[in-house]
């Protein structure tokens, strides 16, 4: 056997050896929540089964607490390449296409019920559908972030008493309806920095879900838990266009039967959280407040679709919406 024989089948045979590891694909996924949400567990329970049934073509790193920048960062990244995959909210979604953060209008529903049926229904589909071609990334589940609530340092039993407080809100924009709706002043705040900013009175109140509320530590510098359950949250699970768009037709699958697990995998953790938590906050010596709900969906109700407070839905889409409210 020649010398150049013998080196071409050594090339060849290194060559072969070498394949699998290079068609490994190592994928970021980027959320702002904590390890011990369920959103973060699930992910990671997502990362492991991504990695089983595709013969570990894709190993799948989670990156959680805001590592790899916050909400606006991270969508932003998306059509970039620079991240693969995050959770996002339902209203930062919205800043892309509009009909989608209709679930984050204060009092749209009226129960987690109506939530269910939203996720599941046809009216969803088609606003996912609407977000993949304005964006070009690609929806492939959704996620109950849970029902919405407001701390503060004083008991909230109607929008009178959040009147010209300064309310922490998220950075998109229909966060701001509910502000609007109480009289509150808005105050966009980063995720991350919020602890700090109630602590520091930077702002008087915030609102987010109970099981938020006890993994971001914020019911320790705030002394009243309001029950206002003013947005039923979502969390959109994407996937950029730039990953999506490579995958073949069967990853695909793979892909969005296993997210769409992991979404009903975390929903049902967050239900059961969001009920046991408001006992669990009273033994934290927390003052817990059902609030007058009927004042604040009077106030709420009238902005539904009003486009100047942040609407960007069609009235038929919000009909169709209202339809879905399971009969009593």
């Amino acid at each position: 056997m020649s010398k150049q024989v013998l080196a071409a089948g050594i090339a060849v045979l290194a060559l072969i050896a070498a394949a699998p590891a290079a068609a490994q694909q190592k994928l970021k996924f980027a959320h702002v929540y904590e390890t011990n949400e369920p959103y973060h567990t699930e992910a990671v329970w997502a990362a492991g089964e991504i990695a089983k049934r595709t013969n570990n073509k894709f190993t799948v790193d989670v990156f959680p607490a805001s590592a790899l920048g916050n909400e606006q960062q991270i969508n932003q990244a998306l059509p970039l390449g620079t991240i693969d995959m995050i959770y996002t909210g339902a209203a930062f979604a919205g800043s892309t296409y509009k009909p989608i953060a209709i679930s984050n209008a204060p009092y749209m529903f009226a129960n987690f019920d109506h939530w269910k049926a939203y996720s599941g229904s046809p009216l969803f589909g088609e606003l996912a559908a609407g977000y993949d071609k304005a964006s070009n990334n690609k929806i492939v589940a959704l996620t109950y972030y849970g029902a919405r609530h407001t701390t503060a340092n004083k008991a909230i039993n109607s929008p009178a008493d959040l009147k010209g407080m300064k309310l922490r809100v998220p950075q998109a924009p229909l966060y701001l309806m509910y502000a609007k709706a109480v009289g509150a002043n808005a105050t966009p705040i980063a995720f991350a920095e919020v602890y700090l900013a109630l602590q520091n009175k930077t702002v008087d109140a915030q609102e987010n879900p109970l099981p938020t509320i006890q993994a971001k530590k914020f019911f320790e510098v705030q002394t009243h838990i309001n029950l206002t359950s003013h947005i039923f949250e979502s969390l959109v699970t994407v996937i950029g266009g730039p990953l999506w768009n490579r995958l073949s037709a069967d990853e695909k699958k793979t892909f969005e039967a296993v997210y769409r697990e992991a979404a009903g995998r975390a929903t049902d953790a967050i239900r059961k959280s969001e009920q046991d938590l408001p006992a669990w906050f009273r033994a934290q010596g927390k003052t817990v407040v059902t609030p007058d709900i009927a004042s604040f969906i009077a106030a709420s109700q009238p902005l539904h679709n009003d486009v100047a407070s942040g609407a960007g839905w069609t009235k038929e889409q919000y009909d169709r919406l209202q339809a879905l409210k399971p009969k009593s």
